[in-house]
């Protein structure tokens, strides 16, 4: 029973995630208005990504760690600080919430006049003419690699023991706006395969062919992260973190769940 819950957490935290982040982009950052508009623009974009993780690690982090992306799930588990075993579970619960949440935005966005799924994008990842500034292959698949390497590494400092107690939410949220004000004109930013995943399920073949970049590209920088921060924290501290940060059946059992 216990592990359902922490999936269904992960479900929950990911669907808020693609809908909080992909919703904004969406419904809101370039809504009209008199002169300039009303839109939220890439800073608002940035931020509302940021804050799904920030609010949602609050919410659920003492339930199943508030991971809500494949690729922080793999950085954790190469770091030691997740337990192979879950993996698997993990990644599925964060695909359907991904999934459901896009699947969602759709038959919101679809109520708008003149809406048009193919032209619009659908706040999908992609490169080449799918970036929104139209950056190739290779510049995605590096960007997309840097900027998970250092998110994870940034999540494996942040819920170190030896780091300020509370605030690793804050740094984490903070880290994740700090990637989208970067790469939203790269990629659109993913560094997450569950959050490429559902919004290109809804749009179908042109941004599933152009998929495999964005498991690809984050896991592959989430694995660096994984193996780099042990080294430079040192191996016997790094694998640890503070009992409210733990992901593991054992710290959740010592928090009495």
């Amino acid at each position: 029973m216990q592990a359902l819950r922490r999936y269904i957490a992960e479900a929950f935290g990911t669907f808020w995630l693609v809908f909080g982040g992909c919703g904004s982009a969406l419904i809101a950052a370039s809504f009209p208005g008199p002169v300039h508009g009303l839109g939220i623009g890439f800073l608002g974009v940035a931020l509302a990504f940021g804050l799904t993780v920030l609010t949602m690690a609050y919410a659920i982090g003492h339930i199943s760690g508030c991971h809500l992306n494949p690729a922080v799930t793999i950085g954790l588990t190469v770091a030691r600080r997740f337990p192979a075993k879950d993996v698997v579970p993990y990644i599925v619960s964060q695909l359907i919430g991904a999934t459901v949440a896009a699947f969602v935005l759709y038959l919101i966005v679809s109520g708008k006049p003149g809406f048009d799924l193919a032209t619009g994008g659908f706040a999908t990842n992609g490169y080449g003419d799918r970036s929104p500034g139209h950056y190739s292959m290779q510049a995605a698949f590096l960007c997309e690699v840097l900027m998970t390497g250092f998110f994870v590494f940034v999540i494996l400092g942040a819920t170190d023991v030896r780091a300020p107690a509370g605030l690793a939410p804050i740094a984490i949220g903070l880290c994740l706006t700090l990637i989208h004000l970067v790469s939203i004109p790269v990629t659109n930013t993913s560094v997450n395969p569950a959050r490429s995943t559902g919004p290109a399920l809804v749009l179908g073949a042109a941004a599933i062919d152009q998929l495999w970049l964005f498991w690809v590209a984050p896991i592959l920088g989430a694995i660096a992260a994984g193996l780099i921060y042990p080294i430079v924290a040192g191996y016997r501290d790094a694998v640890s973190s503070r009992p409210a940060d733990r992901f593991d059946s054992e710290g959740l059992a010592a928090q009495g769940e």
